[in-house]
Order: C-alpha cells, then structure tokens, then sequence
C-alpha cells in the first residue's frame, strides 16, 4: 500500500458516508486495487453488513423469536424479559441473564431443566436492576427461592446485585452466583475484580437448573452452582473484533489485526485480548491450552487438573466459525489434551453456546469434575447429562451413551466383491482394450480444449475431472488380467469411475454405467454368446431410462446429454457405432450457441457461451469417436 493511498479503513468509511446510494462492493471493486479488496474482506467488520440495523429492533425481535421456537416461553417486551410460562411443578428458579449479542446465551437457554428467566439488556449492555427485579419478583416461581447466575462483568454484577438485594429486602429467598472462569485475564491484570466470564458460564448454569429441576433446595442448588464456578477454566481466541449493528466504524485502526494474526484472550464484549500471536492452529492450541493447565504459570493457573481427574470439555463457537471449522478445531484440542497433558475428558461438547455476536474466534473451557455430595444420581455428570427442552441448549448425548464408550465399526467390505456375478456375454478382449485405449486417450488430448470451454461457461473443472478419469481406467486395464466377460469390464470401469471422478458429470456417468451393467445382466443368456450391437443398443436404452430418472436434463438442455442420446438412438436404430459416435459428435457441436437450462452453466457462465459446446458434450463425444475408431 502506497502512502498515496488512505488506509481500508478510511478508505470504506468515506464510502459510507456518501450520499450517493451506491453499493460499496461495487465501489471497491470499481475504484480499488486487488490489495484493498483483499484486506477490506479480511477484517469483516469493516464493511458493518447487517440484515437488521436497528439495534433496538434487532434485539426485541430476536427476543420474540425465543417464543416461537419453544411455546413454553414467554416474552415480557417491556423488561426484555424471557420466562417459563406458569403451569409447571413449583422449584428453584434459575435466572441469568446479560446484554445482548450473547446467543443463544441467555435467552434460549430458558426452559424446562435450564433457566426459570433471562433478562436481557441492549447489545454488549448489562440489564437495568429495575429490570431484573421484575423477573425475580415476577416473573419467575419464586415459592422455593431463586438462584441467579450473573458473568463476573461491573455491570451485570451491580445491576443483578442491586435486583437481589432488593428481593430480599422483601423476604424472597435469593442467592447469586458469580462466574468468573476467563484465564485469558491473569491475577496481575485482574486485580480486585478479578476473572472475566466467559462461556463456561452455560456448565455452571446447566449443572444449576438440572439440579434444581430435580427438586433440590435452594441452599443445595447454590453450593453446587458454586462449586462448579469454581472448577472451570476457560479462553477464547478470535481472528478480528466483532461490529455492533447500529454503530459507526471507528477512526483508528489500533484494533485491527494483521491477516496472520490471532488475539489470544480476547473478551466476548471486544476487550482487548492479553496477546496477539502469528500461530496456526496447533500453535494456537498449545497456547490456549497452556493458558488453561499450565501449573507453573503463576499468573494464570487458576485449576489444577491432573491425568486422573475427570473433565468435561466445551469448544464454543463465538458466532462466526463454520460448523465444518469447529469440528477441526474440536478435533485439535481434543488430540493435544491427550497428547501434551495426558487429559481425556469423559463429556465433549461443541457447538454455539455463547457468542460474541458474529466473531471470528472460539473459546475452550475446562470443567475439572467434583463430587456435589448430593450422590451419584446428583453428580455433575448426570446433572449435565439431563434433558433440557431449551432451544439453546445442543448437548443431545445421553448418560447411557456416554458410559457405553462403544468403539464397534462397519468395516467389513466383503460386500463389493459379492455384487461381482460372471454373465454369459462375451467379447474381444484384445479389441475391447484397443477400442477403450484409443477413446481414453482422445479424452485426454482433449483436455485443454475442455477446460478452456469450462473456464467459459462453468467452473474450468471438467476438463480435469475427464481426464482424471480416464487416466484411472487406462491404469486399470494395464493392471487387470484380461477379461471376456463385457458385463464385469463395464463393472470395472464402474468402480474406477466412482473412485475418481467426483461432481456433478462424475454422478451421472456412475449412475449410467451402472445401469448399463445391470441392462447387461438382464440380458446374460443361460450360455456364453457375443455382446452384439444389439445387445449393447438395449443395455445403453435401459442405462437412459434409468438416469431419466436422476436427472430432468434432455437433449437440448445443453449438457453431455446432448451427446449420449443421439450415440444410443443412432446405434439402436443402425447397429453401427461409427454412425453413432458421428450422430453424438454432431449433437456436441450442436450446442454452440444453445442456453443452459441445468447444470452450473446457468447461473455461472458468462459472455462468450454462444461461440463454445458444452464441455460435457464435447468431452463425450470425443470418448465415442475415438471408440469408434479403436473398434475399426
């Protein structure tokens, strides 16, 4: 970046800021070099890309929205307010609560074996006492007492403070639990307030309701509720800061992070992490983990866990990580647990229990398992284990499957080499090879041609899919013995097929292929004859019967289609496969010009379709030529 030139971040707030209602994408990629779009995409918050911008109407809709997917909730608009509805059996209510932005923490996590309510407050914004105190005094059962759990933040801790002092004043039984399980703050930088909390929060609050679901009293529901706060560690790690919907994008550009960079620490409200590290995954692993177990770390160890000790482990998603992503991040630190700390947790849970709206990052936490002294039946197990009808709740396993610890498989793979029958139909071995060798081959040489009409009108990947292909079948008619039977070398093809060729145009030449030994078989008379034309006309018609019904694409839908068909209609009707392969190839050249109606074609081609065939086709119709001249 030139010194001419105004950082991305000035850059795209200028653009904002202009009157013209323009789509800034389009600006950038109309007015800015490859390096600005790059970066600009990199840190996502720069362009503030919401589908609800209000921030008062995003957070009371959401809000409505918890009692549409769980009719056992109720929505106190005014106090943003969540709540069981009145009915069921008289216990300790567990409330919580928080600013927005959380989710599915806390609101979703309210019902039957979770939370009694959930007060929430404007985006990354504690809760008014006044309104807490409405859910305490209520909205909530408060027959058998309440507990409320609050995260270890000034405001939440006030606000829910100043709620409970306030309903105990009026001779309501209420406790409040305080969970502070951030390792990311040490004892130096926490000082006197001490730890930051973060998601292991949701263990201490699923542990609570559990406990107080099964009618336990309250002093009972408070010790366990505390014992297990203080028996979780926890850190997070993200990618970028997060942008609060409503909120302009900020001037200076201090908070941003290099593309190579992760914040290890950082908060769930954008406070600052302790360190900013270039690590890839393991790397950052190890340090979180480090963080998390390290005894000697003076500053941060604030549990002790030792290979004998029983553990659950929660991977949480702090909003913006894909499902695909965390299961490979879930997968790393369960290894490296194993590995470098000799700790195997019992319980594993990963999803997206607590966010920090749509962050780039995930937090790990460790809960180091304790005896409640309420008996196994009252473990923190069994009590984290127990069914909770909250939406936000995505822990399905059960005790029983969890003790089960099967490791039985399905790896028997006798069952393809059973699917093998000999048929009667014979023929030329020697020649069926030089036939397929010659169509093979053309394939190949055709390639560049393929991927260069792809690259026009698709992706640009079939010309490399059909020659990986047929590549893969020209190794194993090199490899295999020499067979007479045509129904198992079509077999044979088939399986190199399903092996190497994948897409779209990999599925349908299975499908056929495979219809085709089938139409084969049927025809296998009761002792060995030719596979004549005739035979053949009939297996290929059956073939096309057969994927008519996977696919809608016809002649004229610009496709391979378009080759096939006239290949099996000319060689039904003259049993000549050199007419056959010239009536496909002339199908081939007869999409030029032809508009897409299936296939990626449609909605990814660009200019320049009209003067190419379609790849597939083309690709086809170059198999069945050279077919026909290996057959001569």
């Amino acid at each position: 970046m030139t010194r001419s030139t105004p950082s991305p971040r000035k850059w795209v707030t200028r653009m904002l800021n202009r009157k013209a209602p323009e789509d800034i994408e389009s600006v950038v990629l109309r007015n800015y070099t490859y390096y600005h779009v790059t970066e600009i995409h990199r840190l996502e918050y720069f362009l503030a890309k919401h589908f609800i911008n209000d921030p008062t109407r995003l957070v009371t809709s959401a809000l409505r929205a918890t009692t549409l997917t769980n009719p056992s909730v109720a929505f106190d608009e005014e106090n943003k307010i969540i709540y069981r509805r009145p009915g069921h059996a008289s216990q300790v209510s567990i409330v919580s609560g928080g600013g927005s932005g959380h989710e599915p923490s806390f609101a979703a996590f309210v019902g039957d074996g979770l939370l009694a309510g959930a007060v929430a407050g404007t985006i990354f914004a504690s809760p008014s006492a006044k309104q807490v105190r409405r859910c305490i005094l209520q909205r909530v059962e408060s027959g058998k007492g309440v507990l409320v759990v609050v995260m270890n933040y000034t405001g939440d801790v006030l606000n829910f403070g100043m709620a409970v002092e306030k309903a105990k004043a009026t001779g309501l039984d209420v406790e409040m639990v305080v969970v502070g399980d951030d390792t990311g703050v040490g004892r130096k930088k926490g000082g006197k307030v001490g730890r930051r909390g973060i998601a292991g929060t949701v263990l201490v609050q699923k542990i609570a309701g559990a406990l107080a679901a099964k009618g336990a009293a309250l002093k009972e529901v408070h010790e366990v509720a505390q014992l297990t706060a203080r028996n979780i560690v926890s850190i997070g790690a993200s990618l970028s800061h997060v942008h609060v919907p409503g909120r302009s994008l900020p001037e200076s550009s201090n908070a941003d992070l290099k593309e190579s960079e992760v914040e290890i620490g950082m908060g769930i409200h954008n406070e600052p992490g302790s360190e900013r590290r270039t690590e890839d995954l393991r790397g950052l692993v190890k340090t979180m983990l480090a963080h998390l177990l390290d005894s000697s770390d003076e500053d941060r160890n604030f549990l002790k866990v030792s290979p004998n000790d029983e553990t659950v482990l929660l991977v949480n998603n702090l909003g913006g990580v894909s499902v695909l992503e965390l299961g490979g991040i879930t997968n790393e630190v369960v290894e490296q647990l194993e590995k470098d700390w000799k700790v195997k947790p019992v319980r594993i849970l990963a999803g997206t229990f607590m966010t920090s709206l749509n962050g780039l990052g995930f937090s790990v936490s460790l809960l180091r398992i304790t005896d409640t002294g309420l008996g196994n039946g009252n473990s923190m197990l069994n009590l984290l284990d127990a069914p909770a009808e909250a939406t936000g709740w995505s822990a399905a396993i059960s005790t029983k499957t969890w003790q089960k610890k099967s490791s039985a498989t399905r790896e028997n793979d006798s069952g393809d080499s059973r699917e093998v029958q000999p048929s009667n139909l014979r023929l030329d071995p020697a020649l069926a090879k030089k036939a397929l060798k010659s169509a093979l081959m053309r394939v190949i040489a055709a390639e560049p041609d393929i991927t260069n009409y792809d690259t026009i009108v698709g992706d640009g990947d079939c010309g490399i899919g059909l020659k990986r292909g047929a590549e893969a079948i020209l190794k194993m008619l090199d490899r295999t013995k020499k067979a007479d039977d045509a129904t198992i070398l079509v077999h044979n093809i088939t399986h190199v097929v399903e092996t190497n060729m994948d897409g779209t145009s990999g599925a349908i030449y299975a499908i056929f292929l495979n219809a085709l030994a089938h139409g084969l078989r049927l025809q296998s008379p009761s002792s060995p004859s030719p596979a004549t034309a005739e035979v053949w006309s009939k297996a290929l018609q059956s073939s096309l019967d057969t994927l008519s019904k996977y696919t809608p694409a016809r002649p004229g839908d610009r496709t391979l289609i378009d080759a096939l068909y006239p290949f099996v209609g000319t060689l039904s009707k003259t049993g000549d496969v050199k007419s056959a392969a010239l009536a496909a190839e002339a199908g081939a050249k007869g999409t030029r010009g032809m508009r897409a109606s299936l296939g990626r074609t449609v909605y990814v081609g660009g200019e320049g379709w009209q003067g190419v065939p379609d790849p597939g086709a083309h690709g086809l119709a170059e198999f069945l030529v050279g077919l026909s001249e290996g057959l001569q």
